[in-house]
């Protein structure tokens, strides 16, 4: 399907030169048969372009002039997934105005007028059947990740007010080099150019961005990625939790779903749980949802704090 959508972009990017095309020539400048040349046509008709065509000696493709042009060249899978992407991120804030999850609401509402003829009665039936849960996270300003995107990328310095978990309040000079998306929370990975030092920053706790006209040279990332900086610092003061689970990926999968755990299955029924905890605590509503034997192979004191648990409840029957 990739190789197909660049086919498309491509065939489109060419006839919207304005100028008339003979299949043949087309067929070169694509490095297709002119039979795949052919159903790539169809296929843009499809998604409504107006491809018009001369047969015969003197032949040509070309796309009608002066008509509007869909703006978006999806396959049925795709408008599929755009509308669920948006009615996902729709609901994880409180559609404060401006802000990211108000624009999806806004978008879900009528991106299919902008889907080929097609794909636009699925998608009202798609809307019709589709309710999502509200998964409650902090808004962020639509604008502020634009800005923060577009500074990144032309390698701007940036300044802003920030507030911190504690209430407190600060000004800010930063290089931004990467935005972060984890647990309904957006960040920002940036070198703090007072602090001389790197900082991850809540993008929902900005204000007064603005964008300087200095511009940085980039560093290498303190991490592998931003989002491994970003989960060091989330979970300094945590420990390594290691245990075996006896049941299947897909189950413990469920269990530990509102976990940040990685999970490897060690054949058909065991699955290794790797995650990080600041409390035995946090492993037993997990732990009780999948029902099934456990290993808890590091560290001891989490061992030994569940295994004392276990005898409270033995002893309590």
């Amino acid at each position: 399907m990739a190789d197909v959508t660049q086919r498309i972009l491509a065939l489109l990017t060419t006839l919207q030169s304005g100028r008339a095309f003979t299949g043949d020539e087309l067929a070169v400048r694509l490095g297709v048969s002119p039979r795949t040349l052919r159903r790539d046509i169809d296929r843009l008709r499809g998604y409504g372009y107006p491809v018009e065509t001369q047969p015969g000696p003197g032949g040509y493709y070309r796309l009608t002039a002066g008509t509007a042009m869909p703006p978006l060249v999806l396959d049925d899978d795709e408008a599929i997934a755009t509308l669920l992407g948006l009615a996902t991120l729709a609901a994880t804030g409180s559609a404060a105005e401006g802000s990211v999850d108000e624009a999806a609401t806004r978008a879900y509402g009528k991106v299919d007028q902008y889907l080929p003829k097609r794909l636009r009665h699925r998608a009202t039936q798609l809307r019709a059947s589709l309710e999502t849960s509200a998964s409650l996270g902090p808004s962020t300003s639509a604008d502020d990740l634009a800005t923060l995107a577009d500074a990144i990328q032309r390698r701007l310095v940036v300044t802003f007010d920030y507030r911190g978990k504690d209430g407190s309040g600060s000004s800010r000079r930063v290089e931004p080099h990467r935005q972060i998306h984890h647990h309904l929370r957006w960040y920002v990975l940036a070198w703090d150019t007072h602090k001389g030092d790197w900082r991850v920053f809540r993008v929902d706790r900005l204000s007064r961005l603005q964008v300087s006209t200095t511009t940085y040279t980039p560093r290498p990332l303190p991490a592998e990625t931003a989002l491994d900086y970003l989960r060091q610092g989330l979970n300094r003061p945590r420990e390594r939790v290691v245990l075996t689970v006896d049941a299947p990926l897909p189950a413990v999968a469920d269990a530990f779903k509102y976990q940040d755990a990685e999970l490897a299955a060690r054949g058909d029924r065991r699955t290794e749980v790797v995650l990080t905890l600041d409390t035995w605590e946090w492993l037993l509503p997990s732990l009780a949802f999948v029902d099934a034997d456990f290993t808890i192979r590091e560290p001891s004191g989490f061992r030994t704090a569940s295994q004392a648990f276990g005898a409270r409840l033995l002893d309590r029957e």
